[in-house]
């Protein structure tokens, strides 16, 4: 080997070494690595930065916009409660969540179900006091598992499909594969369910620190028939992750401390304890409204709103007055949800009815710029806002819902590729005012696409300067081998090549080697093209490997350690299985 691919070779395994041991942002780590190769001249300009025009990285942002419509509008809570519901356990929750994952991956890009579900599941953990560390990398896995079962599942089987046509042989059907990737969704599903699920990390629940904070005494109403006759645990309110129900009014009659069988009916006055986030938690509930009758008064767009508190100040106007003596939502364009008093937290009547205090702190929806405009003015001391905490617009959920539809039906129908379908839909989400601009803007993750980006670097480095050559036949022609054998090390290359580079490119380097063995062992080449397809797609120890599993890594809070710990069992797991029931299928 040259220079060059020496140079490759050890900025590969520094980059590893590095996620798996060092606290630096992936980010860091993976652009340093491509400044390296392009200032050291292995990589030219327009091949160390091809990757951030990658198709797939693409696609990825549009999903993000997406998501965002989705969420903004609340059809996102609605694919939580059908799709997900109310498991009582850990184990429950990755198995109610596993098979849906797997089941939309089969059909669809893997990268878009990741994208949609994953804001589900992060809310979906909140509720059940769940760390996303024990679900969200098992989405990605259920999602890598999925799309081996039909060939329209993921672009890798795609990609090798195309391989093998341009050789001269047939082509697959779409579920030609489908019992071989059914076989291996079965058994490694059971392993991550019943195994790989204890070997991942258990971060601090978003609950354990809420006696610490303030608590507010926040009061709702069920205002129509979506909740009617639902239970408390069916409608997500017997398990909230930032408070909790005290009591139910119904008429005259108060049930304190409900139990999560109790039925809910239209006019239900419910009274709910909990920190700040608890109000953000309940206004995406939908079904539910504030008791303050002033909030439908409040002439502010949904995405321009904001969950606000704020301490009054000594030049407050309404100081002694009750909520109900002043006009508060006509001076401040603001309406109050609860009000909380020092270190005796809620006050005796629920707040609303308390005569203002200076000191109080007062638990508002407000417009964006409230806090900019009262900040520095003497009516409150303090004024902050909780991030991303915008209620949804329900009533423009169904519209986003349809528009995720068709863009599911056009790209599993091929009728465009889904790269255009995602960034259509985005644009829809815009069009039809799901979500504005700016929040279109934050809602795409730039660090994820900038590791994405990155890493398409460090797989064009190896294959340029052949060092991905280099290692592939010093292993493959080391020795004499029977077609099993010879079928083993193909599966076990790819799977290697795939945890380091993408899944394309491991499937698109091996590939002719692959046809070279068959042809001068006079065998056949569809067990070896199969092995190809399905070890490509086997990328389960290391974050860099796999869209998916790099999407996952922030928001789950995991080191690459976590890859290995679960993803190298899997990895032997899948290759046990996939070799068999391949042999079983194609002979040579």
């Amino acid at each position: 080997m040259g220079w060059e691919a020496i140079l490759s070779v050890i900025l590969v395994i520094s980059v590893l070494a590095l996620l798996a041991l060092s606290s630096f942002a992936p980010d860091m780590i993976l652009m340093s690595a491509l400044i390296i190769l392009l200032v050291s001249g292995v990589l030219t300009p327009n091949e160390a930065f091809e990757g951030f025009a990658n198709t797939g990285l693409m696609t990825i942002a549009a999903l993000y916009v997406v998501a965002a419509g989705l969420r903004e509008t609340g059809a996102i809570q609605c694919i939580t409660r059908k799709l997900l519901g109310q498991p009582s356990s850990v184990r429950g929750a990755q198995l109610r969540m596993f098979i849906p994952a797997a089941a939309l991956s089969a059909f669809l890009n893997n990268t878009t179900v990741v994208a949609m579900l994953m804001p589900a599941i992060q809310e979906w953990c909140v509720r059940l006091k769940i760390s996303p560390s024990k679900l969200l990398l098992l989405l990605s896995y259920a999602a890598i598992l999925g799309g081996t079962c039909t060939l329209i599942g993921t672009s890798t089987n795609l990609v090798v499909d195309g391989l093998l046509q341009k050789s001269g042989h047939s082509g697959l059907g779409v579920f030609d594969i489908t019992v071989v990737g059914i076989a291996l969704l079965s058994v490694c599903g059971a392993y991550l369910i019943l195994i790989g699920s204890r070997l991942l990390p258990s971060g601090q629940g978003v609950t354990e620190d809420l006696d610490k904070v303030r608590e507010y005494h926040v009061e709702m109403l069920v205002d129509n028939g979506i909740l009617n006759g639902q239970s408390l645990a069916s409608a997500g309110l017997a398990n909230l992750g930032y408070g909790y129900l005290a009591e139910v009014e119904r008429g005259s009659e108060i049930i304190q401390s409900p139990k999560g069988d109790f039925i809910l009916q239209t006019g239900d006055r419910l009274a709910f304890i909990g920190s700040p986030r608890c109000a953000q938690e309940l206004r995406a509930i939908q079904g539910l409204k504030p008791a303050n009758e002033d909030i439908h008064k409040l002439g502010i767009v949904h995405f321009q709103r904001r969950v606000v508190e704020a301490v009054i100040g000594p030049e407050f106007p309404f100081l002694g007055m009750t909520l109900q003596e002043c006009d508060f939502l006509g001076t401040y364009q603001a309406v109050v949800l609860s009000v909380s008093r020092g270190s005796s937290g809620n006050l005796p009547d629920k707040g609303l009815n308390a005569h203002l205090q200076v000191g109080d702190t007062l638990l508002m929806e407000a417009g964006k710029e409230f806090v900019k405009q009262y900040r520095f003015r003497k009516d409150f001391l303090l004024v902050s806002a909780l991030e991303d905490s915008s209620p949804p617009d329900f009533n423009k959920s169904s519209r986003a819902l349809v528009i995720l539809g068709a863009m599911v039906l056009l790209s599993a129908f091929e009728i465009i590729p889904i790269l255009q379908a995602a960034w259509l839909a985005a644009a829809l989400m815009l069009l039809t005012r799901c979500m504005n601009a700016g929040l279109a803007r934050r809602s795409v993750d730039y660090t994820v696409l900038t590791v994405i980006g990155a890493s398409f670097a460090l797989g064009e480095a190896l294959t340029k300067t052949g060092a991905a050559n280099y290692i592939a036949e010093t292993l493959m022609f080391g020795g004499k081998m029977t077609p099993v054998m010879a079928l083993i090390v193909v599966y076990a290359l790819t799977a290697l090549f795939t945890e380091i580079i993408t899944n394309n490119a491991a499937a698109a380097l091996i590939f002719p080697i692959a046809l070279s063995v068959s042809q001068q062992l006079g065998v056949s080449i569809m067990p070896f093209a199969i092995a190809v397809m399905f070890a490509a797609s086997a990328c389960f120890a290391t974050p860099i490997g796999y869209q998916t599993n790099l999407m996952v890594y922030g928001p789950g809070g995991y080191r690459a350690s976590d890859y290995f710990k679960v993803g190298i069992p899997m990895n032997i797991l899948a290759g046990c299985v996939t070799i068999p029931v391949i042999l079983l299928i194609w002979s040579f």
